[in-house]
Formats: C-alpha cells, sequence, structure tokens
C-alpha cells in the first residue's frame, strides 16, 4: 500500500511525440524503455510507472485520475476540452524548430481564401470539435467530418471543400498542390496533471522537480559550453565578445599572466565566435555539449 501511495502514474505519448518524449526525458536524466509489445515502460525511478497512451486520448484519462500526469498536445487538451493542469510547455527556446500548425487548406484553384469563405462547406479533420468550435464562435456555419486519415486526399477526391490540418513546415501541403488559408492553432507538447495529483503535496513536488529538469533539458537544446585560454592583454577584448548568461567564468591559471574563460553559447554562435577568439589570441578552445541549463 505503501508503494502505491509513493507512485507517480506518468502517460507517456505512443506514436509521433513517443520518441522525442523519451529523447528528453533521457537528457533530463531518466531512463525510459519501452518492451516490445507492451504498454508499461520501465523507467530508472522507483517512484514512477509509466504507461503508453495515445497523444489524442492523454488529457482524458489525466483528467480522470488514470494517470496522474502525462505528455500530450495543446491541440489534444482543447479537442478534448480537459481540465486539468498544465505544468509546463515543452518547447525549445535556443532552436529553429517550430511548432506545429493546424492550419485550414484548400485546393490551390479554390475561391476558398479565409474561414468566412466556407459558409456552408464541407470540412474534414481530425480535430473535430476544436474545428467545429473556431466556426462557431464566427458564426459560420459548415459541416465538419471526422478524417481518419489521408486528410489531403479528401480534397483531391472532391470528399472535402477544405480540411483543417497539421503541419510543421507545409511542404507535404504543397507537396499535394494545396495551399494554406489561415493557421487555426499553434500547437506544442505539454506535461500536464490531473488536479487532485496536484493537491497531493508528494505527487506535487514529484512533479514540480520532473517539470525544471525536462525544461533546463530543453533550454540545453542548441546550446554548448565553450573554454578557453586568453593572455592577460586579450581578456577585455574576449570578455566583450562572449554571450553568457550573467557573465563569462574567468579564473586565473597558476602562476602565469594568462586565464581560464569559460561560458555557454549557441552552437550556431560558436563557429563565429572560434575565429575571433583565435585572433584575439585565445588557444586550447574547446567546445563540450550541455545536457541541461537551468
Amino acid at each position: 500500500m505503501e508503494i502505491r501511495e509513493k507512485t507517480l502514474k506518468l502517460g507517456i505519448p505512443k506514436g509521433s511525440l513517443e520518441k522525442s518524449t523519451i529523447d528528453l526525458f533521457r537528457q533530463a536524466g531518466w531512463r525510459i524503455n519501452v518492451r516490445e509489445r507492451s504498454y508499461f515502460p520501465s523507467i530508472d525511478d522507483d517512484e514512477v510507472s509509466c504507461t503508453l497512451v495515445r497523444a489524442q486520448e492523454m488529457s482524458r484519462f489525466v483528467e480522470m485520475g488514470v494517470l496522474d500526469a502525462g505528455i500530450t498536445g495543446r491541440d489534444w487538451i482543447m479537442e478534448n476540452g480537459s481540465d486539468v493542469v498544465v505544468l509546463q510547455d515543452l518547447v525549445y527556446s535556443k532552436t529553429t524548430k517550430k511548432p506545429a500548425r493546424w492550419v485550414l487548406v484548400t485546393a490551390q484553384n479554390s475561391p476558398i481564401n479565409s474561414s468566412e469563405d466556407c459558409r456552408g462547406k464541407k470540412i474534414y479533420t481530425e480535430l473535430v470539435r476544436f474545428t467545429q468550435r473556431h466556426f462557431q464562435e464566427r458564426g459560420i456555419p459548415v459541416e465538419v467530418e471526422f478524417s481518419w486519415g489521408a486528410t489531403e486526399a479528401k480534397i483531391a477526391e472532391g470528399l472535402a471543400d477544405a480540411i483543417v490540418e497539421v503541419t510543421e513546415t507545409g511542404s507535404t501541403i504543397r507537396a499535394n498542390r494545396l495551399k494554406i488559408v489561415e493557421e487555426i492553432l499553434v500547437t506544442y507538447p505539454q506535461l500536464i496533471s490531473n488536479k487532485e495529483a496536484w493537491e497531493d503535496p508528494w505527487k506535487k513536488e514529484k512533479l514540480e522537480r520532473i517539470a525544471l529538469m525536462l525544461k533546463s533539458a530543453l533550454n540545453a537544446h542548441g546550446m554548448v559550453g565553450i573554454k578557453m585560454n586568453v593572455p592577460h592583454d586579450s581578456l577585455e577584448g574576449v570578455i566583450q565578445l562572449l554571450p553568457s548568461i550573467t557573465a563569462p567564468t574567468v579564473a586565473s591559471l597558476y602562476q602565469s599572466d594568462w586565464y581560464s574563460v569559460e561560458t555557454i553559447t549557441t552552437e550556431k554562435e560558436v563557429r563565429i565566435l572560434v575565429p575571433k577568439l583565435q585572433k584575439l589570441g585565445a588557444v586550447g578552445i574547446i567546445e563540450y555539449p550541455l545536457n541541461k541549463v537551468i
């Protein structure tokens, strides 16, 4: 009984978010192993039990209390209208990776150029309830049907006047000779909690710890540490050049007028910085990866 009270039931999204979620947890300090044909991955934390759940259903199970917490897309929380606690937006802060978007799409030669133009039209999507609310709030009567997949093809087959589909770059949409009319929703993964679990002191502390470490792993994405030795005469010039969270770390080298200088920056900035640092006299320049930045 004591073990059950001290176990956090965590949902891991099965499908497109599965690998990225497991990779993020690994970077944050937890190793999750998914066994073939098992919906209960192992985790190297005796206080956590994991269950694989489709992202589309995750918020429902968390809201009901079947799970204490889970990771799912913002889109599916809104689609389900789930009453849950959002603990952390899991978006990269230092990367060019863009969040996914749900967009209104139609044929390139279609006269539809806005939501308003969809009056009386048929729209297919996986995000049915959210799409219905989008048009209802604007007073636009439409017929919304659920799509089991291959949504883009429904326009070409004449089954739909438009679709609401998820995309990151829009390349698949363009490849199918379709056009994006409007952006309906920006979505990204979120760590969510059941309300009762959030009111439990032990579970709340555990969840806050997980949220902090996941965020620190996201902050480290695309970031690196850089370290070098710098002569006294070049120190000020190097310091002025280096980015940092607060200030670079500077330490005197033993019985020398040289200094060890260390800071963190982005991978992209390093390729510009290193030649400049070398010209200023920096030597022994080392770049190293970061797992977490808090």
